[in-house]
């Protein structure tokens, strides 16, 4: 313990140091860490305000625009009646004019004063609507965007960090999408009033409204720079907000129940939970620390500009300038003045703070794509077509990573070829899948389908080539028809069944009192079943099947089953693919001997090709490989044969998988041996019970021992 607790290690190079008590290490002051450079907008405020105006009117929500546009127009009118409402009648008061007219001044008055709170009573009610629509249909770019956009980018942090901000974007009544509207509508009312009140006021001293101007330009600048700081600091604010969800999402996981309790996870997440919230919060203590000088200075400042103007203003009523009326009518145009000086930056500074969302959401939708789609040659996928995939020196490096995942990768694929892939974990199986399906391209060397790059064609065309289950799949929640057909509509029934006796699903599936009806995903369907691991597999073979295309790609798709299982799916679906296209992945060696052609990656390359046979004639990596599987294996089965225990196919000897005929007969006569031998036991455990033998007892125990 003591030499542990006197070892350092070096920051660069990894290797442990003895440290002395004479000798102290030597401290290096603490690097604090480099500031996050600072990220400009890629449109600036009045393209995106334009860019989302026009967003509005292309998806059919034009009433959104000539609502806001028509609470400005009636707000600024009944700011007039307001302002002009209590000096009209106290002139016409000053001058005794008879009571009818004054009477008349007030019902006017009073008439224009409930038109005003009729109509903007209604757009309040009606504008809610158009902005819930249009807020919908940004959310609705950015989900088909989220899950159309190429497939590299669902796995690029860039990416990922703007999705998760443009969700903070959009996901409340009060978030930018909606509020920006209320903005955009304030800052009309507040420009129109601006400009009406300074020609009011230009009969007034104009340093005054130089004073009240010039400290209203100084204040919107300091509102501007606080209000971005958010923005600038984006990066960091999506990190927080995306671990916090992350944390919460799993602790709500039903999946994730069994772990949480079985491993005493509970105060582990609480203590991610709590940490990603301190840090959150830090943040955000020091966004509301820059507000808050903000708003300091905001203060000063109108204190500074409306003590001036209200001093000037009592100064001329004092000199006799001014009447009572015009006294009433300046003083409250002064203070509307400061009011729409400050509306208008206050609307700047928050149109700026919105439209830096709105910049967000364009950067998002604009993602540059590194596929072609619409742009891409067509390709219209035919089942009863050849297809040949080749890889030419094809390297593949994942992005951040030191080195290849694969090099130099030669390979073709041949119509109605049956390939499988096999290697240790990390040789890079799906990585080359992957490749072969589209989902990436290589960094270098090229993917041919039928002799040309597949970069020249449409992406999702080349997608329906295949029918593909990964090790990570994902089920909707609906009928399990649905999810085998992938659609609500134009289910093909008879199908269904087919592809679900396919893969071996039928017995399960019937038996269930919704049937191919049966709801999945019990977070949304409390009817809902839970399927096990293995019977998901197979419902994703089901969905393989049930889609027909040229191409079948299996990775790992029967990890939840046990050997003799997945050997007999593979044996249906050697039966199923012929004449088509099939990638097998598997760490099982055994279960794809009926393949065509074996390759095995090891070290980032193909290491050794050829049949089953060929590669154990061969005696190298994939010999070894099956040999220790094979051991495995066989140990597993003795043991079984020595306590009698032999009632399952995954304790069978891997040689026997070869021959299901072997397997039946071979199960049969285990289960025969012990049956006689449990009727053996029976009959002696009864004997010793009615003691009618002398020295029975003794006999057994010497035998137990």
């Amino acid at each position: 313990m003591e030499s542990l607790q006197n070892t350092e290690i070096e920051p660069e190079t990894g290797a442990a140091k003895k440290s002395t008590q004479k000798q102290k290490p030597e401290q290096k002051p603490e690097q604090k860490p480099e500031p996050e450079p600072k990220q400009k907008p890629k449109y600036n405020m009045w393209q995106n305000t334009a860019y989302y105006i026009a967003f509005a009117w292309k998806e059919k929500e034009k009433k959104v625009i000539f609502l806001s546009i028509l609470l400005a127009c009636f707000a600024i009118f009944n700011h007039l009646v307001n302002l002009y409402v209590s000096p009209t009648i106290l002139s016409v008061v000053e001058k005794r004019e008879p009571v009818p007219k004054l009477l008349l001044t007030i019902f006017c008055f009073t008439g224009a004063m409930m038109l005003c709170s009729a109509v903007l009573a209604y757009v309040n009610t009606n504008l809610p609507y158009g902005k819930i629509t249009v807020r919908t249909a940004v959310l609705e770019h950015i989900n088909r965007k989220t899950m159309m956009t190429s497939y590299p980018n669902v796995n690029d942090d860039a990416f990922i960090k703007l999705v998760a901000k443009c969700q903070t974007v959009t996901n409340d009544n009060i978030c930018t999408t909606e509020a920006i509207w209320g903005t955009l509508s304030g800052l009309l009312q507040d420009g129109v009033c601006f400009i009406l009140w300074l020609l009011l006021l230009s009969n007034v001293d104009l340093r005054m409204i130089a004073v009240v101007f010039v400290t209203s330009v100084i204040g919107y600048f300091v509102n501007r720079y606080v209000s971005g700081y958010e923005y600038r600091h984006r990066d960091e604010l999506s990190g927080h907000e995306k671990r916090l969800w992350y944390v919460s999402s799993r602790a709500g996981d039903y999946s994730a129940a069994k772990d949480i309790r079985i491993f005493g996870m509970r105060p582990w997440l609480a203590q991610l939970g709590e940490r990603a919230m301190a840090a959150y919060m830090a943040f955000r203590n020091r966004a509301e620390g820059v507000y808050a000088w903000g708003r300091i200075a905001d203060l000063i400042l109108a204190f500074l500009r409306n003590g001036i103007a209200y001093l000037y203003l009592i100064r001329l009523v004092v000199l006799g300038e001014i009447t009572a009326a015009q006294f009433l009518l300046y003083f409250s145009a002064v203070g509307g003045f400061t009011m729409w000086v400050c509306g208008i930056l206050g609307n700047l500074a928050r149109l700026h703070q919105q439209c830096l969302d709105i910049s967000t959401v364009r950067e998002c939708l604009e993602y540059p794509e590194c596929f072609r789609f619409e742009d891409g040659e067509r390709l219209k996928p035919d089942s009863n077509a050849d297809y040949e995939i080749r890889l030419e020196n094809v390297s593949f490096r994942y992005p951040g990573a030191e080195k290849e995942t694969l090099s130099k990768i030669n390979l073709t694929l041949h119509p109605g070829e049956k390939l499988a892939i096999v290697g240790v974990n990390g040789a890079g199986k799906t990585t080359l899948v992957r490749l072969i399906c589209g989902m990436y391209d290589p960094t270098e060397g090229r993917v041919l389908l039928n002799g040309r790059d597949i970069r020249e064609y449409n992406r999702r065309d080349y997608y329906a080539l295949f029918s593909a289950v990964f090790q990570n799949f994902s089920i909707l929640a609906g009928s399990i028809a649905a999810n085998i057909a992938q659609t609500e509509d134009g289910i093909d029934g008879e199908r269904v069944e087919k592809c679900i006796e396919e893969a071996g699903l039928k017995e399960k599936i019937e038996g269930l009192s919704g049937q191919y009806n049966t709801l999945l995903d019990r977070k949304v369907y409390e009817e809902a079943v839970e399927l096990s691991g293995g019977e998901m597999q197979r419902l994703m073979l089901a969905r393989a099947l049930y889609k027909g295309a040229p191409v079948i790609v299996l990775d790992e798709p029967t990890a939840a089953l046990d050997p003799i299982a997945e050997s007999y799916l593979y044996q249906k679906y050697n039966e199923m693919t012929k004449g088509r296209l099939s990638v097998y992945i598997s760490h099982r060696l055994a279960s794809t001997r009926f393949c065509d052609r074996i390759i095995l990656l090891e070290e980032n390359r193909i290491a050794e090709e050829g049949t089953h046979e060929e590669l154990l004639e061969k005696n190298a990596s994939y010999a070894k490989l099956f040999a220790v599987q094979s051991k495995y294996y066989q140990e597993g089965s003795k043991e079984a044969q020595k306590f009698g225990e032999i009632t399952k196919f995954e304790n069978c000897p891997e040689e026997i998988s070869r021959n299901g005929e072997k397997m039946l007969k071979f199960r049969k006569v285990i289960l025969g041996i012990r049956k006689e031998m449990m009727v053996s036991w029976n009959k002696a455990q009864g004997i010793r019970k009615n003691r009618k033998i002398p020295g029975e007892g003794a006999r057994t125990n010497e035998r137990q021992r």
